[in-house]
């Protein structure tokens, strides 16, 4: 591969996160269809955060001592349009995305949503096939909205939810709300077609790891692709010690001993989760396993976050500026070539490396936030 130079300007000390400002390039390239970054990861997955507010304060993104009341969000102004989400969208698309992903923040709080859903269900890869176009949600609304979602265009939803007791949920959304709430959203997003419905649940030791059977005996027979997720180091505000971690082998062994498993194949390369069937046949469940069992070799998704910085791990300490690209008259095809540029020089294997060192050196830079470029 050819060495790729990107003119930057570092915008680290007056931005909220260290931010790069890509330079508008004289010379253009046209998209491929396929894009590889220098350890030869492929670009398929685009996770694109609408807000960065939310009504939650879960206590691993959005703790409330940090996202108190007088936290200051972005202004309505900061953030990209739906017509500069559709466009960079597109843009991503030519060279391979195949996957948008929508996040918050909670993005079920971004007005008029379900005209940005529109918009990118008209958007064909190279090829004419539609995206997989899929929303992460905490579920607090989903029950009101999974029908106007489906019909926009949506593919299918996940649900955060990281416990059925409701004390215990009540604790961890620290805002009281209640479960049934959110198990009325996955309800009525299974009943409308957005499907099949995933749910998440970060497991943190010793705060909700009693509730891993309860919720597996839950969702066993219901059509809905339950996810254990180890909790990680994302941003941070969030507290992380690495004893609160479960390792997935640990959440497998107590599930295997309630309902016996086989594993599963991955559904395609560089999927996150490693799959197991239930051997009576009630569905499958999967592991997350970030932290003790990192997957960074073939990771394929990029982010890009409320106010339109573009990542490249959910472990950044820096994004790259696409929105100033936007607003101030570059073209489509220098855009284009500023984001293949970047992602050909991506190197990214943050988990792989605390995974190695266990824990990084403490002069590491700050790591953006969950809430601010999605989950």
């Amino acid at each position: 591969m050819t060495e790729t130079i990107i003119r930057l300007t570092d915008l680290r000390s007056d931005a909220r996160y260290a931010t790069y400002s890509p330079q508008a390039p004289a010379q253009v390239r046209t998209a491929t269809g396929h894009l590889e970054d220098a350890l030869a990861r492929p670009l398929h997955d685009l996770r694109i955060s609408v807000t960065d507010r939310c009504n939650f304060r879960c206590v691993y993104c959005m703790p409330k001592d940090v996202f108190g009341k007088d936290y200051t969000f972005l202004p309505q102004s900061s953030l990209l349009s739906f017509e500069e989400i559709e466009r960079a969208a597109r843009l991503f698309v030519e060279h391979g995305v195949e996957k948008l992903r929508l996040t918050g923040g909670e993005p079920l709080l971004r007005k008029h949503i379900e005209r940005l859903i529109e918009m990118l269900a008209r958007l064909r890869t190279p090829s004419g096939k539609p995206l997989d176009i899929t929303l992460t949600t905490n579920g607090s609304l989903l029950a009101r909205r999974a029908q106007s979602l489906k019909d926009a265009g949506l593919t299918r939803v996940t649900v955060s939810l990281d416990s059925l007791d409701d004390t215990i949920f009540r604790q961890m959304n620290d805002v009281d709300f209640p479960v049934d709430t959110v198990l009325e959203g996955i309800a009525q997003a299974q009943h409308v077609g957005l499907g099949p419905v995933k749910v998440n649940m970060v497991v943190k030791r010793g705060t909700n790891d009693a509730d891993i059977v309860p919720m597996a005996r839950h969702f066993h027979g219901s059509g809905v692709m339950l996810r254990f997720i180890e909790y990680m180091d994302v941003g941070t505000s969030n507290g992380w010690r690495m004893d609160e971690v479960l390792p997935s082998a640990d959440v497998i062994a107590r599930l295997n001993e309630a309902l016996p498993l086989e594993p599963l194949e991955p559904n395609y390369p560089g999927e996150t989760a490693q799959r197991w069937r239930y051997r009576d046949g009630g569905g499958e469940v999967g592991v997350i396993s970030s932290v003790t069992r990192a997957f960074c070799g073939t990771c394929s998704r990029a982010r890009l976050s409320t106010e339109g910085k573009l990542y490249l791990c959910l472990f950044a300490s820096a994004g790259y500026d696409l929105r100033t690209l936007l607003r101030n008259g570059a073209s489509d095809a220098q855009i284009s070539t500023v984001i293949g540029d970047i992602w050909q020089g991506r190197t990214d294997r943050y988990s792989a490396m605390r995974t190695a060192a266990t824990g990084l050196p403490e002069n590491a830079p700050p790591k953006v936030e969950m809430s601010y470029i999605g989950g």
